[in-house]
């Protein structure tokens, strides 16, 4: 039924929760899992009337994001899943998550949210909220807040 995800990813904590939920499915399936990352370009910061750009080297970035991706896909593939990485640059996050999966002929996308509501919401949006509504394919949707993946890894460092 599904052959290849799309696993979306940001580099928080949070982000990664979904990951063990995708190797429970991946490994039966003989699933190809794809771990993506969207790189948001800064936005111009204004003061006073002058428009100023926070410097950053997107080759930098754009390395940074790799290098993070391969490690886990590394983790990934050494627990028998095929895993492949896919970094892509654009202001729009869930728009380039749902190209991924295109692109890519997924059948799947794995993320999760952060669990903002309210004013959190208004202010920061939400990128999972624009994968559900943007895509035609099915999203697996995970709620998890910060506080829980804290909570996880005092559990795991328990052990």
């Amino acid at each position: 039924m599904y052959r290849r995800v799309v696993v979306a990813l940001d580099g928080s904590a949070v982000a990664e929760a979904v990951i063990p939920f995708i190797l429970e499915i991946a490994g039966p399936l003989d699933m190809e899992v794809i771990l993506a990352r969207v790189i948001v370009p800064p936005a111009p910061l204004i003061v006073e009337g002058s428009v100023q750009l926070a410097v950053e080297d997107p080759e930098e970035v754009r390395l940074d994001a790799e290098e993070y991706l391969a490690a886990l896909a590394a983790e990934l593939r050494g627990k028998g899943v095929r895993a492949h990485t896919q970094v892509r640059k654009g202001r729009r996050p869930a728009e380039e998550i749902v190209a991924m999966a295109r692109d890519a002929e997924a059948d799947l996308i794995a993320m999760t949210t952060h669990g903002r509501s309210g004013l959190g919401r208004l202010l920061f949006g939400s990128v999972a909220e624009g994968v559900l509504r943007e895509s035609k394919l099915p999203v697996l949707l995970l709620r998890v807040t910060e506080a829980q993946v804290e909570q996880r890894a005092l559990q795991a460092a328990a052990r």
